[in-house]
């Protein structure tokens, strides 16, 4: 493999041989699900409003569509590359170590950024039911709570930390299931009716925001080492995730929309309660920005326990400082990583907002998606393979589908600004700086 040693990718392969290979369709399509839909689904409604109008349906379908191309080159990719690491694991087998580095920084960048605006929406909905957390003082007090509770449970060890999430996994679907059965039935046809197509910049605009509410995929395959028969499990899973996902946030759309009209676009830190408030009074709002807390606080709380590793990693590997895999001496957990990464993540949340921080890890996630894409067609052009031989995911027409995915991905891209991709192009720069300086020293 490019940049790789035969040394270290079998190395990397007998790591993962320990694994038991456990994760089948109906596991791995919830963990996708579950890892997909968050707590941007609660706020975005109300901005790919303000942009299309009644015809904010169809970013929804934009972006489903997008994805459908996405995760083809996943599921191509995935039937090729069974190790653990999921779209960096990709990546690196296709291009070499530095080019996943790349795509790991890609992903710590979309981290922090999502995390941070997840941290917005948060403490957004706890100051409609708290209004003292409106004064901007309180609100960054607020965050640092957060974060600060956060960094004490998952410092404190991994079993508290999984044990925070297994908490609010399940309680951040029930009010969105009362959402949508309830509301249904109060949706106003003339609400969701349009009659002129949206122009491709005030589509593409929303398309670029919507995008943070369908990525997480590529977090939900990051154990491929330990799931059973990939070239079979992968694609139906993440076919049948985005199915499901997509469907959900379609109706949530037109509820929300059927029943607020074009004044959803004017309820930017809560629609959904406002929309639930007009069908099931003060309770159906409170449910619904308790739904969105308790949703915000469940990604937060999942992503700093699983985030920081990839600082943790790059310490170990030698690609940053080794301290940064510094391990508390009593509870055995790394602690220098999760203090950095929530550091980070806690100057993001207070310098920007939450529409600002999507679209920053939007394109951060993008343009991984597409150094994966385009290793996607490097592995089926040289007919990459599992361990076990398999001809992996094929079907007629299999290589045009990465051109098609770049396509698409260059056509989002273009409608995000310039300074986002400032922000991407000097973390990338530090990053590549930090890791020659780093394998100059190794090799001397």
């Amino acid at each position: 493999m490019p940049g790789e040693s035969a040394t270290e990718i079998q190395q990397a392969e007998r790591v993962d041989h320990q694994l038991i290979r456990a994760i089948g369709i109906p596991g791995l399509t919830a963990n996708i699900v579950n890892a997909t839909i968050g707590a941007g689904i609660f706020v975005l409604p109300s901005l790919v409003a303000r942009n299309l109008g009644a015809a904010a349906p169809l970013a929804f379908v934009c972006c489903a569509l997008a994805m459908v191309l996405f995760v083809t080159c996943f599921a191509i990719a995935g039937s090729r590359v069974s190790l653990t690491g999921g779209l960096y694991a990709y990546v690196e087998v296709a291009f070499g170590r530095y080019v996943g580095f790349l795509a790991g920084i890609l992903y710590c960048l979309t981290a922090i950024c999502a995390v941070a605006g997840v941290v917005n929406v948060f403490v957004n909905s706890v100051a409609s039911l708290l209004p003292v957390l409106n004064n901007p003082i309180m609100r960054i007090i607020a965050m640092a709570v957060v974060y600060g509770v956060l960094v004490f449970i998952n410092v404190r060890g991994v079993r508290e930390g999984a044990a925070a999430v297994t908490f609010v996994t399940l309680a951040k679907l029930l009010p969105i299931l009362l959402f949508l059965s309830v509301g249904i039935f109060f949706i106003h046809p003339a609400n969701i009716s349009f009659t002129a197509w949206p122009g491709s910049k005030a589509l593409g605009d929303s398309v670029v925001v919507l995008m943070f509410a369908f990525v997480g995929i590529e977090v939900a395959l990051i154990p491929s080492g330990e799931v059973k028969n990939p070239a079979r499990t992968v694609p139906r899973s993440i076919y049948l995730a985005l199915l499901i996902t997509t469907i959900i946030y379609l109706l949530i759309q037109i509820v929300g929309q059927g029943v607020l009209g074009n004044q959803i676009a004017n309820y930017k830190d809560g629609p959904l309660a406002e929309a639930a408030f007009q069908f099931l009074g003060n309770t159906g709002r409170t449910v619904l920005l308790a739904g969105a807390t308790i949703s915000a606080f469940g990604f937060v709380t999942s992503d700093i326990l699983s985030s920081p590793r990839m600082i943790f990693a790059f310490g170990r590997d030698g690609s940053v400082p080794a301290w940064f895999a510094h391990v508390h001496p009593r509870y055995r957990t790394p602690d220098v990583a999760i203090i950095t990464y929530t550091v980070l993540a806690f100057a993001m949340s207070v310098s920007g907002t939450f529409e600002q921080l999507a679209v920053l890890s939007n394109v951060a996630v993008l343009l991984m998606y597409l150094l994966c894409c385009a290793a996607c067609w490097f592995l089926v052009q040289r007919d990459v393979r599992t361990e076990g031989g398999g001809a992996g995911f094929n079907f007629p027409g299999m290589k045009i589908i990465p051109a098609l995915a770049i396509i698409a991905i260059i056509w989002i891209l273009a409608h995000a600004t310039l300074w986002e991709f400032e922000i991407n192009g000097i973390v990338l720069a530090i990053a590549s700086a930090g890791y020659f300086a780093r394998l100059r020293l190794q090799r001397k």
